[in-house]
């Protein structure tokens, strides 16, 4: 019997566990495919460390910075941890000066760069195609290396890994006693959940609740290429931001229970970013469905986003690559989700991360020390259970 069992093996799960282990817990984590998969596999690995516009967010970036920073070090393998610019466009009719005031609050703010300028940064850029450019300091890691460096170790400071589904959740009174899986039942003294867009699934099945939601987002890989992209291009005015934001005003949570509704129409925001090893990602496209199983259309969505990151990124858009699909998890507030469920003081959440490369590997650190017991303000304040007079 562990400590602890960790669901889901994605960025959030891997970091969780090693932190938990590191502490010095036993430590089980479960995770469906040995390959990673849901929104880890097709994140875009990027830093934002300069977004911070609160005192709580501020003090998460900094932390989080420093310690992406120092983690290729400590886990004795490279994530391969780069800083690099990045470059906001913006649309060509675009009101640059209301779209700066919006990072005006950002613990760092962007320089506006005009199309000419934005080009001379990122030559892959189309002059024609953009309306100028917020430039930022950024940062990027290879998730795949990010979640290799920390299987190794969890392995190194003996904690288990296996690879199988998790059932259920099993509950006893009201406590959780461990997890039914495809290969049987393993119990434990602490159950979390770190399945990501899964997760609000996955609380169903046994009877329980969390506010988390998701999107279905899309983008395209390609093989290594080339063409160089000298930074990581996203646009200024993120429309998967503005959708997700839109869901708060649906007023009937358990309409996400439900499968078969598309609460919204799709966005597509045109970005991408060139890895180590120059292989590129490019896309995406995001859709509210309330069934994180729906099937989609590949054909269609490609050209979609084909057709939009050619506006910006014209050679891009004509790379030969590989459509991919994921879940993308979120709360309503924009925070993640962190800590016990009312229901079950033993059962905890560590999703909803919106930009988890910034807050996960801090918030597993922080995590772990309060499951030894020591306080923490940070991790009371990002408790699922903020939502309870809501729901």
């Amino acid at each position: 019997m562990h400590d602890w069992i960790v669901i889901g093996g994605g960025i959030t799960g891997i970091s969780l566990s090693y932190e938990l282990q590191k502490a010095g817990f036993s430590v089980l984590l479960i995770e469906q495919h040995q390959q990673l998969q849901g929104g880890s596999s097709l994140g875009y690995g990027g830093i934002s460390y300069w977004a911070g516009s609160t005192a709580l967010t501020q003090q998460l970036c900094q932390e989080g910075i420093t310690r992406q920073r120092e983690l290729s070090h400590e886990l004795g393998m490279d994530t391969e941890f780069r800083e690099i610019d990045l470059l906001l466009t913006l649309e060509p009719d675009a009101d640059s000066e209301a779209i700066l005031a919006q990072y005006a609050n950002c613990m760092i703010p962007p320089t506006l760069l005009n199309d000419q300028e934005a080009c001379d940064r990122e030559p892959q850029l189309n002059v024609n195609g953009i309306g100028g450019a917020l430039l930022l300091p950024h940062a990027h890691i290879n998730l795949n290396c990010f979640g290799k460096a920390h299987q190794q170790a969890i392995h190194k400071l003996g904690g288990e890994i296996i690879y199988t589904k998790v059932n259920q959740i099993l509950i006893e009174g009201d406590r959780v006693a461990g997890v039914t899986t495809e290969q049987g039942e393993f119990r434990s003294d602490q159950v979390v959940v770190c399945a990501g867009g899964l997760s609000r699934a996955l609380l169903k099945a046994s009877g329980l609740h969390a506010r988390i939601y998701y999107t279905h987002a899309e983008a395209i890989d390609t093989d290594p290429v080339d063409l160089e992209l000298r930074s990581m291009v996203m646009p200024a005015d993120t429309k998967r931001y503005a959708l997700e934001g839109a869901t708060k005003d649906i007023d009937q949570d358990a309409i996400w229970d439900v499968a078969g509704h598309e609460l919204l129409p799709p966005s597509i925001d045109a970005g991408a970013i060139q890895y180590c090893d120059h292989r590129i990602r490019f896309g995406q496209l995001s859709r509210v469905l309330t069934d994180p199983y729906a099937a989609i259309e590949p054909i269609e969505s490609e050209l979609a986003i084909r057709a939009y990151v050619s506006k910006v990124l014209p050679k891009i858009g004509e790379l030969k690559g590989k459509w991919r699909n994921c879940l993308v998890a979120f709360s309503s507030d924009n925070l993640p989700l962190v800590g016990s469920l009312k229901e079950c003081e033993n059962l905890h959440l560590f999703s909803g991360f919106t930009s988890p490369t910034v807050y996960v590997p801090t918030l597993s650190k922080r995590f772990a020390e309060h499951a030894k017991g020591n306080s923490d303000e940070i991790i009371d304040s990002l408790s699922p259970q903020r939502f309870s007079a809501i729901t």
